[in-house]
């Protein structure tokens, strides 16, 4: 999008970024192509930057931060202060007096900020705090509304409304205000008093019919339905079992139980209740007898019968000490009205209060005492919707530049300064110090992305066992090699509040490091095949020497039992095949020497040269191929593997890696001490290049070729005489035929 304002850019990473330095760039940020964005997206964890303003920053609660929110928390922070070039200080205190209350908003923020530090205590303050807003249950502790719509027994000044809470509470579940008290939401008083009227309509029918449903009135009633129900399974029981020995007399003994079964119950303690004896009938069973109320009853259910007489036989249809099978059927039929009733109770959450209580709710008007106090607190949500706006115009006023310069462009991570939001601490290993560490939820996800970076990466799980904390993170190494980096090693991490991990590595993505590391690399190659096949040799000539002596300590042992061995002849083949290695090893020496006799007559230069194009033609193709690899260095995949959308190919050049990672070296002034008592003797390397220079340098005088720059009497045919050669360029002498 065209745009007037004249932008500034810097490059970094082999790409342009854009700077922000003033209040005018960041209010032009909406118009800045996005192509021209470092990034378009980032994770709300595991950065080093306040949480809190990341979620306030996340409009949408989806745990990303995208441009147009970003340019949103922008644009918020630039109209509410009157000096917006303030966001670059990233003060961690907001002054009053910097709030612009020209506007409407603004002067609802100041206000509300004001407010929020008189709830503190700090009514005289001029500034506010990040830490002022942390913590809304300090803020609103003891205050009976603060604009959330949740009431709670503060709001209420008489008992009964502080009692109608508590029941809401109780039947329904609170729901927390902003300091964190337990109360009600409109929504549930609504829920509540709609059950209430459900209860209430159900009562109403029992009113509408209460001689047939109450014939004894409410409680005397209940009490008579209660204890028919009590006991009616038992009744019920007995009248049946009569009703079958009447019709055969044969079956009393077996109705009124077995003489065995009574032997097991007395063999044990008895009780009143004990099951053994709830479980038989209530009476002697004879045909057509009544149920005795008192005397020869079951003394399990004694009590049970006894409430039956008192509590409904006797007021509904008179006392009596016995209780023939019509009375029953008639006592039944006296609380069947009540009972079907009861079970036309609907399921409400509020029946646990009862129905007195549910009555006088009903009764009481109370509803509206609350809908009057959830007023009070609503005509307040616009202050409190300012409270939240002053936590967030604090936290981008300390917060908001920090994370557009690790955003809209990288500054932070080229810039040298103070490490990148992403970057999350320091680790120390094989004498190197790695700054590009992120944190890994899945190592085995994050390598699947981040193996295209083309860096080389190690991840680490990292323990503090004090505290019992574990992380996992991700280091690069862009300097020095990879000889001694191995899955298993132990380092320090350091994370960037100072506390130490232990470090230990679990899986490596293995890529060029350096230059220097591809130069040696093939030599290196060389070396270890060297030393794995002399091992190989080493342990297969180890093994045939030991089969050798136990095959002569066993011919040793059975001297008297065992054959001399026959001589072997002598092979032929063997001898032609001795004979051409031989042949093909002098051959090869014989052309070695002539190449090294054939390099040395062209100079000392060519000489050199000739050297330097072998080293040359040997490391060549492994420095090549690592330096496309390391041209293709990028932290794009990197970050992406964590959630982030970067917009960039940002590079990770040679000298740039190496102030990522930093290679140890001796601190400047410092005395070396070189003497290692126990040092191994190494091999002659300097002694013997002494020597081939030497000899070098005699063979050269010998074939007078230093003959210009030396006397006559120092040049050989002086000094050798009839053994020296001819001089170079001198005419040889032809011998004449005879």
């Amino acid at each position: 999008m065209a745009t007037k304002h004249r932008w500034t850019f810097f490059r970094a990473g082999d790409f342009d970024q854009v700077k922000l330095e003033t209040a005018e760039d960041l209010g032009h940020i909406q118009n800045l192509d996005q192509k021209l964005w470092v990034a378009l997206a980032c994770p709300t964890v595991g950065l080093e930057i306040d949480a809190r303003t990341l979620a306030l920053i996340d409009i949408d609660k989806d745990g990303r931060i995208r441009a147009p929110e970003l340019i949103g928390a922008v644009g918020f922070a630039l109209a509410n202060l009157k000096k917006p070039d303030d966001l670059f200080k990233s003060a961690p205190a907001l002054p009053l007096d910097a709030i612009n209350d020209k506007s409407a908003d603004g002067a609802v923020l100041l206000a509300s900020a004001r407010q929020i530090l008189t709830n503190l205590g700090k009514a005289d303050a001029t500034e506010i705090t990040a830490e002022d807003v942390a913590d809304p249950t300090k803020i609103f502790a003891n205050t009976p509304f603060n604009g959330d719509g949740v009431i709670t027994e503060l709001s209420a000044s008489e008992e009964t409304g502080k009692a109608a809470i508590r029941d809401i509470i109780a039947c329904l579940g609170g729901d927390p205000d902003r300091a964190g008290q337990s109360g009600v939401t409109q929504e549930k008083i609504d829920a509540f008093f709609e059950e209430v009227q459900q209860h209430g309509a159900w009562i109403a029918q029992a009113a509408a019919d209460s001689n047939n449903i109450w014939p004894l009135g409410p409680a005397a009633t209940a009490a008579a339905a209660a204890a028919v129900k009590a006991i009616k399974p038992k009744v019920d029981d007995y009248f049946g079992r009569c009703r079958l020995a009447a019709f055969d007399p044969r079956a009393i003994p077996i109705l009124n139980r077995k003489e065995e079964e009574y032997l097991t119950v007395a063999a044990s303690d008895l009780s009143i209740t004990a099951d053994e004896v709830a479980s038989f009938p209530l009476a002697a069973i004879v045909a057509g007898q009544p149920l005795p109320l008192e005397g020869g009853v079951n003394p399990a259910h004694a009590a049970a019968l006894g409430a039956l007489r008192r509590d409904a036989l006797a007021p509904l249809i008179g006392d009596r000490a016995q209780l023939g099978e019509g009375d029953w059927a008639t006592l039944q039929s006296k609380v069947a009205a009540y009972q079907a009733w009861q079970d036309a109770r609907p399921t409400l959450r509020v029946n646990l209060l009862g129905d007195e209580r549910l009555v006088a709710l009903a009764a009481s008007g109370i509803r509206e005492t609350l809908g009057n106090l959830m007023a009070q607190d609503k005509a307040l949500e616009k202050e409190a919707t300012g409270l939240e706006n002053v936590e967030r115009l604090v936290r981008y006023h300390r917060d908001l530049v920090l994370l557009c310069t690790n955003f809209v462009n990288f500054r932070d991570f080229y810039d040298g300064g103070q490490p990148a939001i992403f970057q999350v601490g320091t680790l120390y290993l094989d004498r190197r110090s790695c700054a590009l560490c992120l944190p890994v939820d899945d190592a085995t996800k994050h390598a699947t992305m981040a193996s295209l970076a083309g860096a080389y990466l190690a991840y680490l799980d990292c323990v503090r066992k004090a505290t019992g904390e574990k992380r996992q993170i991700v280091a690069a190494f862009t300097a020095g090699d990879s000889d001694n980096l191995m899955v298993g090693r132990n380092g320090l991490f350091y994370d960037r509040q100072g506390r130490d991990w232990d470090a230990t590595i679990t899986k490596i993505i293995d890529n060029p490091i350096s230059l220097r590391q591809a130069f040696w690399s093939p030599y290196k190659k060389f070396v270890r095949f060297l030393e794995e096949q002399i091992a190989k040799r080493a342990a297969a000539a180890d093994a045939d020497t030991n089969a050798k002596l136990t095959a002569t300590a066993a011919t040793t042992a059975n001297v008297d039992r065992t054959k001399p061995p026959e001589q072997k002849k002598l092979d032929v083949g063997t001898v032609a095949a001795l004979g051409v290695a031989v042949g093909a090893i002098g051959t090869f020496a014989t052309a070695l020497v002539g190449y090294i006799s054939g390099v040395l007559q062209l100079g000392v230069a060519a000489t050199i040269g000739a050297f330097l194009g072998v080293i040359l033609a040997i490391s060549a193709p492994s420095m090549i191929l690592a330096f496309i690899k390391l041209r293709k260095r990028n932290l794009g995949p990197i970050l992406d593997a964590n959630g982030w959308a970067v917009n960039a190919k940002a590079r990770i050049n040679v000298p740039f890696g190496t102030t990522l990672t930093g290679v140890a070296h001796l601190p400047s002034g410092a005395r070396r001490d070189k003497r290692d008592r126990y040092a191994e003797k190494g091999f002659p390397w300097k002694k013997l290049l002494l020597l081939a220079a030497l000899i070098y340098s005699g063979y050269r005088w010998y074939e007078g070729a230093l003959n210009r720059f030396l006397p006559a009497e120092a040049q050989p045919q002086a000094v050798l005489g009839a053994w020296a050669p001819e001089p170079r360029g001198a005419p040889r002498a032809v011998a004449t035929p005879k």
